[in-house]
C-alpha cells in the first residue's frame, strides 16, 4: 500500500484553522496527522482517504459536478426563501461567501448553533 502525505492541510474542525498540518494517508485513511491538536487528529482520523460516491448526486443519481452546480442554481433561483444553514467546519472566507449568497438570493442565513 502506498502512503500519500499532504503538506499544509487545513483543519477545519474547531475554527482555529490549523494550516500546517501533514497528512498521511494510505489507500483507504488517514493515518497521521502531525501537528494537529486533538480535536483535530480525531476529526482527521476519522475519515476515510477512499472515494466512496460519485463526485455529485443529482436526485439520487450521478451527474457531473458541472450539471450538479447547474442544478443547485436553478433550485436556489425558484426559491422563495433559501436557507444557507451549517457552515460549522468551514473556513472565514468560505463563511463569507455563504452569508454574500443569501444576501444576493434573499434568504435567511443561520448556524448549526442555533439548535
Amino acid at each position: 500500500m502506498s502512503l500519500n502525505i499532504v503538506n499544509n492541510a487545513t483543519c477545519t474542525f474547531c475554527g482555529c484553522v490549523c494550516d500546517d498540518i501533514e497528512l498521511h494517508a494510505n489507500e483507504e485513511r488517514i493515518v497521521e496527522a502531525k501537528r494537529a491538536c486533538v480535536l483535530g487528529k480525531a476529526w482527521f482520523l476519522n475519515h476515510t482517504a477512499e472515494h466512496l460516491y460519485p463526485d455529485a448526486l443529482i436526485d439520487g443519481k450521478e451527474a457531473t459536478v458541472e450539471e450538479a452546480i447547474q442544478a443547485a442554481a436553478e433550485y436556489l433561483d425558484a426559491a422563495d426563501l433559501p436557507l444557507v444553514y451549517g457552515m460549522s467546519n468551514i473556513t472565514c472566507e468560505a463563511q463569507r461567501e455563504a452569508v454574500a449568497l443569501g444576501e444576493r438570493l434573499g434568504g435567511v442565513v443561520d448556524s448549526h448553533t442555533s439548535l
